[in-house]
């Protein structure tokens, strides 16, 4: 028989029940990703991946919210490196993963938080959750955004959500393809449980390798789009007084004061 396995981190709940591993972020009150839940992240994804048993991930968010995004002091000069490494490796677990990743969202699902989620394979969200990519207002971008957002609503949508960083309910994330399906508060864990219904009764043989060639192409794309995103993130863009004021505003709680340069 197959062991369960059931760990509180410090910045995760996991819980594995084979077929399904569930993680849950943990960092309350709004589950920030910062450094140590990314490098919990990481490990835990990795150490999934290694068990034959399991077939399914799901990823959802404790408490109020499923994730407001990346922790913005990690947005410093001295510190963007290490931050966009360590969470770019996190995505590109959950893309490059042989089991199929399902995303629960409620309420806040913004930034990093939102990138974490459009990369699982379904996505299920409440009517009423927030969706965005905010980052534009710090005068900074999101890379996991800019680079495969467009394939799940369009090159115009990708581009207004990211340029304009306006929020949307989940009902209207789910009209676009953000997510696929968007239900009440209520029947969100449901609705996740019938599609894990679902996808127990099949092959997890079958679902890796129909993953494998459902991704071929993209995965291609995806990895030289990001690995741009990130040079043009680190080599251009935090070097703008725009991008550091645009961090200091936030973090000191002011306007910021673009000096368009």
């Amino acid at each position: 028989m197959s062991a369960s396995v059931e760990s509180n981190l410090a910045r995760l709940f996991v819980d594995i029940h084979p077929p399904v591993a569930r993680i849950a972020l943990h960092h309350a009150p709004l589950n920030v990703i910062d450094i140590s839940m990314m490098e919990e992240l990481a490990q835990t994804l990795a150490e999934i991946e290694l068990r034959a048993d399991v077939s399914t991930l799901v990823l959802s968010g404790e408490g109020k919210a499923f994730s407001v995004g990346v922790d913005v002091a990690a947005h410093t000069p001295d510190r963007v490196q290490e931050m966009l490494a360590k969470f770019h490796a996190v995505i590109r677990a959950l893309v490059a993963t042989k089991k199929v990743t399902v995303a629960a969202v409620h309420r806040h699902c913004l930034g990093g938080g939102a990138e974490l989620a459009m990369v699982c394979d379904v996505v299920y969200t409440t009517h009423s959750a927030q969706w965005g990519f905010p980052e534009i207002k710090l005068g900074c971008y999101p890379p996991v955004a800019c680079t495969g957002l467009a394939a799940l609503v369009g090159q115009k949508r990708a581009s207004e959500l990211i340029l304009t960083g306006r929020s949307i309910s989940g009902k209207e994330a789910a009209e676009i393809g953000l997510a696929n399906h968007a239900v009440s508060t209520e029947k969100l864990a449901a609705a996740v449980d019938e599609c894990l219904g679902h996808l127990r009764k099949l092959s997890p043989a079958a679902l890796a390798l129909t993953k494998k060639a459902l991704y071929a192409w993209d995965s291609m794309h995806f990895d030289k789009g990001l690995a741009r995103a990130e040079k043009i993130y680190l080599e251009d863009l935090m070097i703008t007084a725009d991008a550091q004021e645009g961090v200091r505003a936030f973090m000191e709680k002011r306007e910021p004061q673009w000096r368009e340069k």
